[in-house]
């Protein structure tokens, strides 16, 4: 694997369709960082994956460095909203910078595209991260994926 070291440069790209299996497995990996049993994480699997018509519907974009992708994000805007729907980082590129570059990313693109506030619905684990980037707690939402499950919703004013 790749190293995730934070002295090489990141290069944000539209991600290619013939990438998402392999970026859906990044979203998995990232997401089994936090500790859940494979029961959890075989729950969130269907919302966790990439699939081609994402990147007609939505902005999906991987952060690479050297070449390897070691992270990615998905962003939907409706009108003056946008929802960051995925933002994931491989484990060993984990605070080095990988992230960051990423919620820079969703945050251009959200305003390019006209909208005022970001929606995040985070993974409890990740909440602290939203708001290092100025977003603000809005309460919780249902997890649409594990009954009686719910996430920390975050808003970040564009």
């Amino acid at each position: 694997m790749p190293s995730g070291k934070a002295d090489t440069p990141i290069t944000i790209r539209p991600a290619r369709t013939g990438e998402l299996a392999e970026l859906s497995i990044l979203c998995l990996r990232s997401k089994a960082v936090w500790g859940y049993d494979a029961d959890f994480l075989a729950a969130c699997r269907p919302r966790l994956i990439l699939r081609p018509e994402d990147t007609a519907t939505s902005h999906v974009a991987v952060a690479t460095r050297r070449g390897h992708a070691m992270g990615v994000l998905q962003l939907t805007v409706q009108g003056e909203s946008a929802m960051l729907n995925k933002l994931f980082v491989e484990p060993q590129a984990l605070r080095t910078g990988i992230g960051r570059a990423l919620f820079a990313e969703a945050v251009r693109i959200a305003r390019e595209a006209g909208a005022r506030t970001l929606v995040i619905d985070s993974d409890p684990a990740a909440a602290g991260f939203f708001r290092r980037m100025g977003a603000s707690p809005a309460g919780e939402v249902a997890c649409d994926c594990v009954a009686g499950y719910t996430l920390p919703r975050l808003l970040l004013a564009l």
